[in-house]
């Protein structure tokens, strides 16, 4: 199968979504994806950011493409070590 554009759209990402507070004290909701670490999309209700996300995926996705960056799959992602309890 080859990786392309379409092929990592439809990938099942796995979404944060949370909601903080603009500078001006408003709330605002964004969703990240876990597997994206530099990927945040953020609008004024939960609704919009939902249905709207996408749309900054895709551009992200093609500069990932573009740039032959690395994209980790949901399926390969792995957690971040327990640091504290690793070390002594």
């Amino acid at each position: 199968m080859e990786k392309n554009l379409d092929y990592y759209l439809n990938l099942n990402w796995t979404l944060i979504e949370g909601q903080d507070l603009d500078f001006e004290g408003n709330p605002y909701y964004y969703i990240e994806i876990k597997e994206i670490p530099s990927f945040t999309f953020c609008a004024k209700t939960l609704t919009r950011a939902r249905e709207n996300y996408k749309k900054q995926l895709r551009l992200s996705l093609m500069v990932m493409l573009e740039n032959n960056e690395k994209i980790i799959e949901p399926d390969e992602y792995e957690e971040e070590p327990d640091w504290e309890n690793l070390c002594p």
